[in-house]
């Protein structure tokens, strides 16, 4: 246990060793309020690029974050064939937020995956397989 003295100092430590990544998810963030909308649906992907970037950053963190979301942006071209394209599993199940309640997962995760957190089957049947 950390003593009384230490504490401050552990909080100093864990404020710096996150600001990097709180520092891209607001940068992520004011892109996809302000820019985002301007260009439109045109992403081949799903999630889109900003949004699987949000993500990556969120669960791996800033540098893994980063080269995952950059990874991305050089595939994610006029050529490109697109599709479903969800980061990969992090190594520390809970970092991935399965199991976890959708109240304490984040929202782009949420979003990104909805087959995985948004209830289909309203009435017993999957309702996007349901006849019209």
């Amino acid at each position: 246990m950390l003593s009384s003295a230490t504490k401050p100092l552990a909080a100093v430590g864990r404020f710096l060793w996150y600001l990097p990544r709180r520092a891209l998810i607001l940068f992520l963030k004011a892109y996809r309020v302000l820019i985002s909308p301007l260009y439109g649906q045109v992403c081949r992907y799903f999630p889109s690029c900003s949004a699987y970037a949000l993500e990556a950053i969120t669960v791996h963190g800033a540098v893994r974050g980063s080269y995952l979301a950059a990874r991305r942006l050089l595939r994610c071209h006029p050529w490109s064939a697109g599709g479903v394209d969800h980061i990969p599993a992090h190594r520390d199940e809970h970092q991935n937020f399965a199991g976890l309640p959708m109240e304490s997962t984040p929202r782009i995760v949420v979003l990104n995956h909805p087959e995985r957190y948004l209830d289909h089957l309203h009435d017993g049947t999957d309702s996007l397989n349901r006849a019209a």
